[in-house]
């Protein structure tokens, strides 16, 4: 089975202590089963040091310390399983973290997720979100599900590509020949859905809160948000695994573009890296949680 990723993807790479909001604050840490067994049988300086800090839960997870930091974390920003060890120590989701992988008939479809502060810049700066290039190869054949979400997806990426096209007209052509909207329930209701949503950090809740599907965006903002928007369609329709799952997807997608122009507006947000922070914050409160994600997309089953 071929790989395949946007052509920005291969200029991430972790920034590490220079990382103002590190994914090893915060976040449970699970800790596969593999990596676990490996972390048992260690017999070097740090084994101990490691076997003291995993909960043995029903997922086996490192028991966050003070501030929520991972007890591996160090006061300067480093991972001590690397320093101490190498890379090869780290558990799936720390040395995945940020990648996602979706499958589909094409093949294994792979990026950056938003919520990395890293990656956020990437995704932000990168008019090439439509330029895919082939990374390798993985075992296992191409499923064949009768459904290739590839195709609506070029669909929307030609609407977005056109130079000739305002922004607001480029999001009407895709809520026309898809036929999915925000404005699909009111946005009294998809306020009070955000409000009902769990949140890392309670102070994003109010800004949530201001939520509006008006298409009325700061020209300064537009290129951001197609951006933003492309990423949303590539990470949350390329698994899509028939029509239905594409279209709520597809919802989903737009619905975050429409928060993000709202969290845009809301704050004031018109430098780069203001702008980045809020789509990694919407990443990480809304896609980066089963729970929120599920909430969204109820309304578009409806």
């Amino acid at each position: 089975m071929k790989i395949y990723a946007p052509k920005y993807y291969s200029d991430f790479s972790c920034i590490a202590d220079r990382c103002r909001h590190s994914c090893c604050i915060g976040w449970e840490i699970d800790i596969d089963s593999e990596t676990l067994e490996k972390y048992r049988a260690l017999k070097a300086d740090y084994a101990d040091e490691i076997r003291k800090s995993i909960d043995d839960a029903k997922v086996p997870h490192f028991r966050l310390g003070i501030g929520e930091r991972c007890p591996h974390l160090s006061e300067n920003g480093l991972c001590r399983i690397i320093t101490q060890l190498s890379e090869d120590f780290l558990c799936d989701i720390c040395r995945e973290h940020p990648r996602f992988y979706n499958i589909n008939e094409r093949g294994m479809f792979v990026g950056l997720g938003m919520a990395c502060e890293a990656a956020a810049r990437i995704i932000f700066s990168s008019d090439e979100y439509g330029v895919f290039i082939e990374t390798g190869e993985t075992d296992g054949e191409n499923e064949k599900i009768g459904f290739d979400p590839y195709v609506p997806i070029q669909k929307i990426y030609s609407v977005l590509f056109a130079s000739d096209m305002p922004y607001s007209d480029k999001l009407e052509k895709i809520y026309g020949e898809f036929e999915i909207s925000p404005s699909c329930i009111s946005d009294e209701e998809w306020r009070d859905i955000l409000s009902s949503l769990e949140y890392l950090n309670e102070d994003h809740r109010d800004v949530f809160f201001r939520y509006s599907s008006d298409l009325c965006t700061p020209e300064y903002a537009e290129k951001a948000l197609e951006r933003a928007l492309a990423y949303f369609v590539y990470r949350h329709c390329t698994g899509a695994r028939d029509e239905n799952t594409f279209f709520v997807s597809l919802g989903f997608c737009l619905f975050c573009e429409r928060l993000l122009a709202t969290a845009i507006k809301a704050k004031n947000a018109v430098n780069f890296e203001d702008i980045c922070t809020l789509g990694r914050i919407i990443s990480e409160e809304i896609e980066y949680s089963e729970d929120n994600t599920e909430e969204i997309k109820l309304a578009f089953l409806f």
